[in-house]
């Protein structure tokens, strides 16, 4: 590929904060930049966005409708290669299914869509145009993710037997929803986040990261969902009993109104020989436990110890912190580099290492049946896609 790929961008205008974190993240290794933007509903917020971040006054759209349209009619070597949607939840799936109806490849926020019929959807569009299609769970681009995940695969462990994931934040203990917060307010309105709360907003990457790093599947959960604030719509605290396609057993926790925490992911993951954890907020770090020796500690960027796949997704020398952009970054590299090749008609499986469209749909599934659950009398709710 002798360019960089053509990035549009939905929603992310100047008050958004998932916006700029896309950006920072798709900016860094030089591979793409952003040319086009539908970047608000408000039309005057979207101008003043787009040259915020210096986009040509003609390609900055007021509708994604408009900008989907009139980007697939340009020429070949300026049109955008790709779109990347980070709106608010119940505003996910139109302009995904127009993109790819016009030709365009999808980077998306998650969860996926709104509802679990409408990732279903989303797939028959993807499988139907053989387009290609990015869901950035952002944590499974931590190098250090990346290493549990190949020592997993190698077996290291043993039979996995038990996975603890839990996900806390403090930011939603007060109705910061009524208070002006804008992020809290569309997270905890069921007509644009959806059914859950907490669990459609956390709950889904704590699931996700157990999946993805030990390689199982959710089979069977068994769900209590709270609201611990009165008045709010939406649960905002939750527990979930999970059983795994190899008959491991599973605890995850999502709350957002764990007063003092801020982003607390860990992850425990436990086998026959031995077991792991990783932090979120000490993401340079993977602890491995042993039966029968002593635990040790592996760092990001100390060459020698680590796997291929992690060394991959490392960017700076050992001590020098990596975090959330770094992540992102992870994410938007890799489908850079398989969009790339992609494009030049020389597709490499290796290369489509993040999250996809069946990803989402299982995100979109563990929604349902935690609601389901937790409205159940039942113990065990089957988890079906």
């Amino acid at each position: 590929m002798k360019r960089k790929l053509r990035m549009g961008m939905v929603g992310g205008g100047k008050d958004a904060f998932i916006g700029s974190i896309h950006r920072l993240a798709a900016n860094m290794d030089g591979l793409i930049e952003i040319v086009a933007g539908a970047l608000s509903i408000n039309p005057e917020v979207a101008k003043e966005s787009g040259k915020m971040i210096f986009l040509e006054e003609s390609r900055t759209y007021t509708t994604f409708e408009e900008m989907l349209e009139k980007e697939s009619k340009l020429p070949a070597d300026k049109r955008i290669d790709f779109v990347t949607i980070v709106t608010p939840n119940f505003a996910h799936y139109a302009p995904a299914v127009m993109a790819l109806e016009k030709g365009f490849h999808v980077v998306i926020e998650k969860p996926i869509t709104f509802t679990i019929e409408e990732a279903r959807q989303l797939k028959k569009k993807v499988d139907e145009t053989g387009l290609l299609l990015c869901l950035t769970h952002t944590y499974s681009g931590y190098p250090m993710v990346r290493q549990a995940r190949a020592m997993v695969r190698q077996g290291a462990f043993g039979k996995i037997r038990k996975i603890i994931v839990e996900y806390p934040q403090g930011w939603l203990s007060k109705m910061s929803e009524r208070e002006g917060n804008a992020q809290a307010a569309w997270r905890t309105d069921p007509k644009r986040s959806g059914k859950a709360g907490a669990m459609g907003d956390i709950g889904t990457h704590a699931a996700h990261l157990a999946e993805f790093i030990t390689g199982l599947k959710i089979t069977h959960l068994c769900a209590d969902l709270n609201i611990m604030v009165p008045g709010r719509a939406l649960d905002d605290d939750g527990n979930v009993l999970l059983k795994f396609d190899n008959g491991a057993a599973g605890i995850l926790t999502a709350s957002q109104i764990a007063a003092g925490e801020e982003n607390a992911l860990r992850i425990r993951v436990y086998g026959e020989h031995g077991g792991l954890e990783w932090a979120q907020q000490e993401p340079n770090t993977l602890l491995v436990k042993w039966l029968d020796k002593p635990t040790q500690i592996l760092r990001a960027g100390t060459n020698g110890f680590l796997e291929k796949e992690a060394l991959f997704n490392t960017r700076t020398p050992g001590g020098h912190p990596e975090g959330y952009l770094e992540a992102f970054a992870n994410l938007y590299r890799n489908f850079a580099l398989a969009l790339a090749a992609h494009i030049e008609g020389q597709p490499k499986p290796e290369y489509v290492d993040f999250p996809s469209v069946e990803d989402g749909i299982r995100g979109m599934a563990f929604i349902d049946m935690v609601v389901k659950s937790g409205q159940s009398k039942e113990k065990w709710t089957p988890f079906e896609v």
